[in-house]
């Protein structure tokens, strides 16, 4: 299961919300080119990025400084937010970033996010973020009356490979991660899940990549310490490993 650190920017800073709410907004780190650094430093492969800023206006906002910390590491990174036409989708594509996820656009914009899994089938992923299992949007100031796993059959029906799945009363609480409505994702569809929300000890690595999920995002808990990422990627080898085995 890969690890995935995350960096997310409002008004050009790197912050953490309590259940995706702005107003919660605090400073975690100075530069996010240089903690983009310490988490290649410490094994990491793959950084999860996103203007929050972009998700709650539906445009591009923070983008020179992601593509600032594209130009200064080696990591994969994906990004997040704001990503509503195939401009934007290609804007990021073309300047590097590996994968693009779409969020809102799933639920007001299938037929974009169709085309854009036909152009880009292995750099597409589709966000779902979830409130009481029903689908959030636009920087989770909007609940919809879609269903979180409808959604993600949806999705897979267009081609969807990814799906990164947030419950967001999980979100920045350090609380674990939903494991009960990720594993009925997990069982409902054939896409790669990444986990987001909550993971906040190594218990919750071992118990997602036990899960046979994807991937894993941690925000928080990694700033705050309470997750080591080098303990972290070490356990979901570990884990991997040892299921290879058995």
């Amino acid at each position: 299961m890969l690890v995935l650190p995350a960096i997310d920017i409002k008004d050009g800073t790197c912050v953490r919300l309590y259940k995706g709410d702005y107003s919660t907004a605090h400073k975690v780190a100075e530069s996010a080119v240089d903690t983009a650094r310490k988490f290649e430093a410490d094994g990491a492969k793959w950084l999860h990025m996103v203007d929050l800023d972009g998700a709650k206006d539906g445009k591009r906002v923070n983008s020179d400084l992601i593509l600032e910390v594209r130009k200064n590491c080696k990591l994969r990174i994906e990004v997040g937010g704001g990503i509503r036409d195939m401009e934007a989708v290609e804007f990021y594509i073309k300047n590097g970033i590996d994968r693009v996820i779409l969020g809102s656009a799933a639920i007001k914009d299938p037929d974009f996010v169709k085309a854009a899994v036909k152009k880009y089938p292995d750099q597409i992923a589709v966000s779902i973020d979830a409130r009481n299992g029903m689908v959030s949007a636009d920087g989770w100031t909007d609940t919809s009356e879609v269903d979180y796993i409808e959604l993600a059959k949806q999705m897979e029906d267009i081609g969807v490979k990814y799906i990164i799945f947030t419950d967001i009363s999980k979100d920045g609480m350090l609380s674990g991660p939903n494991m009960t409505m990720l594993d009925e994702m997990k069982s409902s569809v054939k896409c790669n899940i990444i986990a987001s929300g909550g993971v906040a000890n190594l218990m919750d690595i071992i118990n997602l990549t036990a899960l046979n999920i994807y991937g894993a995002i941690s925000g928080k808990a990694i700033y705050t310490g309470d997750l080591d990422l080098v303990q972290a990627i070490a356990a979901a080898e570990a884990v991997e490993e040892n299921k290879t085995e058995q």
